[in-house]
């Protein structure tokens, strides 16, 4: 016997809890992981790499807080609803079997491409003078961004944000390994981006390939100022085909990682 229709408000009921807690689960955990690795390595002698002089302050953590939680509960409610058309036949839905590991990868090469083109056109676009007051003007108070502002969004950028993979869910069969994977790549590099120290070795910038990723340097970059320059989240292509790319970008990643490593403990070296 067929099962009845999931209603919305019992979709509301059985989606949206899980939805938050998940989302919010994976941003606890990326960002108090990548806080951990900042903190252990502003007291090491590879605090040269820290990016900005300036540093982060109370009311700066404080509202990249605040913004992130409603950032979560709107990815929830934007959630809901492409998983109750997925629950009552209308969209696409999952992958039907067990993927292997190479179709797995697959998925999750495409995704990370398609996210990477839907990141560069809606980034580029919120900075139009017309829509920056409304959708990405809070994302940039973090001028010294930290890993807590990786979802501290306006409500209308987050609502933008939550639809890709809501969208993805309805029209394109995926398994769920590849999307679980793909979130939290999604998570890792977004912390990243906003760490404020650069990660990636020497040499890392001018590589042919891995040159096409883009570093902590690059999006820190785009938060100090540079708003005109450096829209993509995982690549530098975008970048480099449209000519947005920061001019001195790699100028400036090869300055970073080329600085010699700090002989004094940070105690003997910045005394209170």
């Amino acid at each position: 016997m067929p099962h009845p229709p999931l209603t919305l408000p019992d979709a509301a009921l059985l989606v949206f809890p899980n939805v938050f807690l998940f989302d919010g689960g994976r941003y606890v955990v990326g960002t108090l992981v990548m806080s951990v690795v900042v903190a252990l390595i502003l007291r090491s002698p590879w605090r040269v790499r820290r990016l900005q002089a300036r540093q982060a302050r109370a009311a700066d953590y404080r509202r990249e807080l605040l913004a992130s939680l409603r950032s979560v509960i709107i990815y929830a409610l934007v959630a809901t609803p492409s998983l109750w058309l997925r629950a009552n036949g209308f969209a696409g839905g999952f992958y039907q079997g067990e993927p292997s590991w190479p179709e797995t990868l697959a998925f999750v090469g495409v995704l990370l491409v398609a996210h990477d083109t839907w990141f560069y056109w809606l980034h580029r676009a919120m900075h139009h003078r017309r829509l920056f007051r409304h959708m990405h003007s809070l994302h940039h108070k973090s001028v010294t961004p930290t890993p807590f502002a990786a979802y501290s969004f306006n409500g209308l950028e987050a609502v933008c944000e939550a639809l890709f993979v809501s969208l993805w869910v309805i029209i394109v069969p995926t398994p769920f390994l590849p999307i679980f994977l793909f979130l939290g790549v999604m998570i890792l590099r977004n912390v990243m981006g906003h760490c404020g120290v650069e990660l990636m070795p020497r040499g890392f910038a001018d590589h042919w390939f891995w040159g096409l990723f883009a570093t902590t340097t690059h999006h820190d970059l785009h938060h100090n100022g540079s708003f005109s320059h450096n829209f993509g989240l995982y690549f530098t292509v975008w970048d480099r085909l449209m000519g947005t790319e920061h001019p001195r970008y790699r100028a400036i990643f090869r300055e970073v990682t080329s600085r010699p490593l700090a002989s004094r403990t940070p105690a003997a070296a910045e005394p209170a």
